[in-house]
């Protein structure tokens, strides 16, 4: 049986998407959902699919997958978004390296597979951010939302940021801690009907989350 790992889902009104998600996780890979104020009945259709469903009141990306992390209890983490744009099956490819120590953090870079399924203003806003990021010796071409890491590393690295800016940080103090970093390609999928994206789904979250990254990078360059 293979070693256990934990998947921390941040969820907000993923009903639709969670079904499939959940059905999809390779085997050993636990789901841990954690909901942030869902009011479509996520947290009762998560459980009835097997998962653990832990909720997080403080609303923002960051604080759920810290709470999400926080929860678990494998010695890897993953965290996937809960919406159906990923394919589960994608994570054992990531943990491996981690697990077999060639990086300490491993991540998706995103590769849509057909167009529209990473709208164009999402798309740019990232190009941008990860443009930034290269500049401080990060050598990323996505700022994606699928990854994994050992638990205990990634508490230990004391990331703050409780909002979008929450995957900025953990690469910025990753990077300056001396981590490896493994990027490895992975399918993007539109997500799944009756889902909407809180960052992608429109130029307003877009921009929300480009000024979450903003401050990040403002408050680093601060510390220097």
């Amino acid at each position: 049986m293979p070693t256990p790992i934990d998947v921390v889902l941040p969820c907000i009104d993923e009903a639709a998407a969670l079904p499939g998600v959940l059905r999809a996780l390779p085997p050993g890979y636990r789901a841990i959902v954690v909901d942030n104020g869902s009011r479509d009945g996520s947290p009762e259709v998560a459980a009835r699919h097997g998962a653990r469903v832990v909720r997080e009141p403080r609303r923002g990306y960051g604080a759920a997958v810290h709470t999400g992390i926080e929860a678990a209890e494998t010695d890897l983490v993953c965290v996937l978004d809960a919406d159906g744009s990923f394919d589960p099956a994608a994570l054992p490819a990531l943990a491996d390296p981690v697990a077999t120590g060639v990086a300490e953090l491993a991540v998706g870079r995103r590769r849509p597979i057909r167009p529209g399924a990473w709208p164009w203003h999402a798309r740019a806003g990232t190009a941008l951010v990860a443009a930034l990021l290269r500049q401080r010796g990060v050598p990323l071409r996505d700022i994606s939302p699928i990854r994994v890491a050992h638990r205990q590393r990634l508490l230990d690295l004391g990331v703050t940021d409780r909002a979008f800016g929450y995957p900025l940080e953990l690469l910025i103090r990753a990077a300056a801690a001396g981590w490896r970093i493994v990027e490895l390609d992975v399918t993007y999928a539109p997500r799944a009907a009756g889902t909407r994206s809180k960052v992608s789904g429109s130029v307003r979250g877009t921009l929300r989350a480009t000024r979450d990254f903003a401050t990040v990078l403002r408050t680093v360059d601060g510390r220097r």
